[in-house]
């Protein structure tokens, strides 16, 4: 009892306690809610439907965006990607900026339709875009292996002397 116990009384020792039990269960509390919530906000985004908290959160968007590319929505999700593109972390933008070269990338190997001229020219211009935008992705996060694979296969589709009027450069 040397150890300054005399000062507090049994009374106060009990009424801090049950202080900082409340406490505990409410940190605990909260702490399984928002375990509840991400887990139904996982669930949401890997069925492709829209999540019920973090609307506007980043994750949120990036996974509706996702989602639309995967499912050849490019118009849309190009337009929720270039949103993203000015927000996040470098590695967040370089992720963005690398799914935005794949979009260009799997639409220019879905057109075909022979020698064509103008079917040529719309694939060349794809192709540009999807380069453009590997290149920034890793401008912004050099170590994206996926990304310089991706960008060696677009450098050995485009043509080794651009068409006038189909670059970005024009």
């Amino acid at each position: 009892m040397a150890f300054g116990l005399r000062l507090v009384s049994v009374k106060k020792l009990t009424i801090i306690l049950i202080v900082l039990a409340v406490a505990s269960s409410v940190g605990i509390a909260y702490t399984l809610n928002r375990i509840r919530q991400i887990n139904a906000f996982n669930l949401a985004v890997s069925t492709g439907k829209t999540p019920q908290t973090d609307k506007q959160s980043y994750e949120a968007r990036y996974s509706t965006a996702y989602w639309l590319a995967k499912n050849e929505r490019f118009k849309e999700a190009t337009l929720l990607f270039s949103q993203l593109s000015q927000k996040g972390t470098p590695a967040q933008r370089a992720a963005v900026q690398h799914n935005i070269g794949n979009m260009f990338f799997l639409k220019s190997l879905q057109v075909s339709g022979g020698n064509d001229s103008k079917i040529r020219d719309e694939v060349e211009y794809l192709l540009t875009q999807a380069h453009g935008a590997y290149k920034q992705a890793l401008k912004m996060d050099n170590s994206l292996w996926g990304t310089r694979r991706n960008l060696d296969r677009v450098i050995s589709l485009l043509p080794e002397t651009p068409t006038p009027g189909v670059g970005e450069s024009d």
